[in-house]
């Protein structure tokens, strides 16, 4: 019996291959597998487990997992492979016949030391590739392993490819290497040196026209994508190029480099697909020792695209959730918990998998409910939820190296913590409402909010989010049924809920009714998140409303001090300060800012001005999750507005800013008072000064931008 991690977590015995199914005990069985043979703290797996906010049962619940896992050995006739009970913790011993990830590096080991003989190497290394088979840890629903483990093992595959393209290259074996190297180029566009090996193979096979293409192609990804310009090797092969230079043959250096996997791999900043904590695991399966190293997209298989959000595998974010006013306080997708420990992981037998299968799609587990206390993915102040995996519920997050908004926070505590209303509606929901722009921070400044104040809600706090993946709002009646399965799992007392990014009252009203939601009791708290004002919500059921602004010069500062670190930002205070004014102090541009700049640690502050500064709204983007983006924040935020009003929003942005007057220039015509007033209400017109309304500076660029973009286009036409 051999455990399989290079790719879904797996068994295999022969030809007979079993995958297993989502659940607590596989999180277990992963974490143990990759780090075989050493001991795991007991606090570290129950974070793989169950996240970073574990149930109290959490300690009993990890030796359940450890007998059930135990008992599946026995039942599967696995040997040679044991969960041993240490002291601190767990450790489960496992060898190269046993477990694939072993082999793989035991391999790689052999390779290193054939490098006075490249064939035998190249050999060597190719079938190590042929073990990965596909998404890395697909079935396996652990957050912490996926931005933690998953990264990693990507970038041990990334070099391997490295050097046997450098192989193929020196072996005068360009024709086998572009079959490679197209396809690594694709699905890792950040990656210089795979384009460099691309172009240079290119070339030695005499297509001079497509190696310079190929040049022109990834400089301008790099300046528009990135803002750098190509790496000084790039540079030199270019003009070699041009100048129509013998390359002659590939450097010994290449040849005898050492094998990939010899040193600590690290997450470099030029493979930017492969982003931490995110589907970077969903790497394509390798080649095997008679094909390509990636073999999947030659055979015209769909290749997953890493696109990642972190904690945990993230597709694009949804249009719903604020950008957090915190670098790295990114909102997760909707969580899709397997089944609770109390269910042994079930096996689904399958046909043995060849090299580079497509990903396997882990079946989505039925909802569940789960009784008070018991262990699960999704703990809550005084016990576990477990609502349905599509429910769009889960606990509330915490926002790290969250700054600002510290009188909005004291208020907002202080309304949520008071006493519940008495009288004649003592059982509707106390509730506050969070509006502001698209990406102002109304989700990070609830949610943290909720975690300072949790001891006053007993029966747990929870994230409901109001909005699908793909924009649509989810409707009251199926919001209220989960929370009633999930709010039917806590403890007795107050609970908290966040009905984030809420559409419009009418999706909310019935759940703020007197009683609220099935589940709920006496004193329930709610906060509401959105980008309109909600006022009638206001007028009809009562509560208090905390409107949110751009950050004041202050916590911009703060920010970048929290995200930087101290040492970095007070070296370069001045840059510092006109970095936050690039950005318009708008919270989601500083945290889109702080991230690319926490991925170039060499670059000055002072330089970043300029380079930001050249094209603001292209560079506020993160490269390798394309969803988190300034204008693709405005873009969903303007794709939500009636025709009309979106027809209205861009000509007042387009034009100078007295449109936005009662009156308005002579020969323009004012625009209604009332349409200003909705998109007031939207969040996209902030309170002047100078007038009753502005539009912020990057909103009003990225519009002018867009119209630009498509001006162009219709000319093309």
């Amino acid at each position: 019996m051999r455990f399989q991690l290079l790719g879904p977590l797996a068994l295999a015995d022969g030809p007979d291959t079993v995958v297993l199914q989502p659940s607590k005990p596989a999180n277990l069985l992963a974490a143990l597998l990759l780090n075989a043979n050493s001991t795991v703290s007991a606090g570290y797996l129950q974070r793989a487990v169950w996240g970073e906010e574990q149930p109290a049962t959490a300690k009993a619940a990890l030796q359940t997992c450890v007998l059930r896992l135990r008992r599946l050995f026995a039942k599967h006739g696995v040997t040679g492979t044991a969960i041993e009970a240490v002291p601190g913790g767990y450790r489960i011993v496992a060898g190269p016949p046993t477990l694939d990830l072993l082999a793989y590096r035991d391999q790689v080991r052999r390779a290193t030391a054939m490098d006075h003989d490249p064939e035998a190497e190249l050999y060597t290394l190719r079938d190590a590739l042929s073990l990965w088979q596909g998404a890395l840890l697909a079935n396996v629903r652990s957050a912490v392993l996926h931005r933690d483990e998953v990264p990693r093992l990507a970038e041990e595959r990334l070099r391997v490819v490295e050097r046997v393209c450098d192989l193929l290259l020196g072996l005068g074996r360009c024709g086998e290497a572009l079959v490679d190297l197209w396809t690594a180029t694709r699905v890792y566009p950040g990656h210089e040196r795979f384009h460099e090996q691309l172009i240079e193979a290119l070339y030695r096979s005499g297509r001079q026209s497509q190696a310079l293409a190929e040049y022109r192609r990834v400089k301008d990804f790099l300046r528009e994508e990135l803002g750098v310009d190509p790496s000084p090797s790039l540079r030199r092969l270019e003009l070699s190029i041009l100048r129509g230079e013998d390359l002659g043959p590939v450097g010994q250096a290449a040849l005898a480099a050492p094998a990939p996997g010899q040193a600590a791999p690290v997450v470099s900043a030029s493979a930017e697909a492969v982003g931490s904590g995110s589907a970077s695991g969903e790497v394509v399966g390798s080649g095997s020792a008679s094909g390509a190293v990636v073999s999947r997209v030659v055979r015209g298989e769909t290749v997953p695209q890493p696109d990642a959000e972190p904690p945990g595998s993230e597709p694009a974010p949804a249009p719903g959730p604020d950008l957090a006013s915190a670098p790295d306080a990114v909102p997760a997708p909707d969580p899709a918990p397997g089944p609770g420990p109390a269910t042994i992981p079930t096996l689904v037998t399958a046909p043995a998998l060849t090299s580079a299968p497509a990903p396997v799609a882990a079946p989505a587990p039925a909802p569940v409910t789960v009784p008070p206390g018991a262990a699960t993915g999704a703990p809550s102040a005084a016990g576990a939820c477990a609502p349905p995996a599509d429910a769009g519920i889960g606990p509330v997050p915490g926002v790290p190296h969250f700054t600002g908004r510290a009188a909005e926070a004291e208020a907002m505590a202080a309304r949520l913590t008071a006493p519940p209303p008495t009288g004649p509606a003592d059982h509707r929901a106390l509730a506050v409402v969070v509006s502001g722009a698209p990406g102002i921070g109304k989700s990070a400044l609830a949610q943290h909010v909720a975690r300072q104040v949790g001891d006053a809600f007993p029966a747990g706090r929870l994230l409901v989010r109001m909005t699908r993946a793909d924009g649509e709002p989810r409707t009251a009646g199926e919001v209220s049924a989960a929370l009633a399965d999930a709010l039917g799992a806590t403890g007795e007392g107050r609970a908290l809920l966040i009905l984030d990014d809420v559409v419009d009252a009418d999706q909310v009203r019935p759940l703020l009714t007197p009683g609220g939601p099935p589940g709920t009791g006496p004193g329930l708290a709610v906060v509401v998140t959105s980008r309109m004002g909600l006022g009638g919500l206001i007028a009809t059921h009562g509560g208090w409303v905390q409107r949110l602004t751009a950050f004041t010069e202050a916590e911009s500062y703060g920010l970048l001090l929290a995200a930087l670190g101290a040492e970095r930002v007070e070296a370069e205070p001045d840059a510092a300060h006109r970095l936050t004014a690039v950005c318009g102090h708008f919270p989601a541009a500083l945290r889109i800012l702080t991230a690319r700049l926490l991925t170039r640690p060499g670059l000055r502050l002072a330089d970043a001005v300029d380079w930001l500064g050249d094209d603001p709204l292209a560079r506020l983007t993160l490269t390798d999750s394309p969803g988190h983006s300034v204008t693709g924040l405005f873009d969903r935020a303007l794709d939500r507005l009636d025709p009309r009003l979106s027809q209205a929003f861009t000509h007042l942005a387009q034009g100078p800013p007295e449109l936005l007057a009662d009156g308005g220039p002579e020969h323009e015509g004012p625009v209604p008072e009332a349409v200003r007033e909705q998109l007031a209400d939207a969040g996209l017109l902030e309170d002047g000064p100078p007038g009753p309304y502005r539009i912020h500076g990057l909103l009003r660029a990225h519009v002018r931008r867009t119209a630009r973009i498509r001006d162009r286009r219709t000319e093309k036409v």
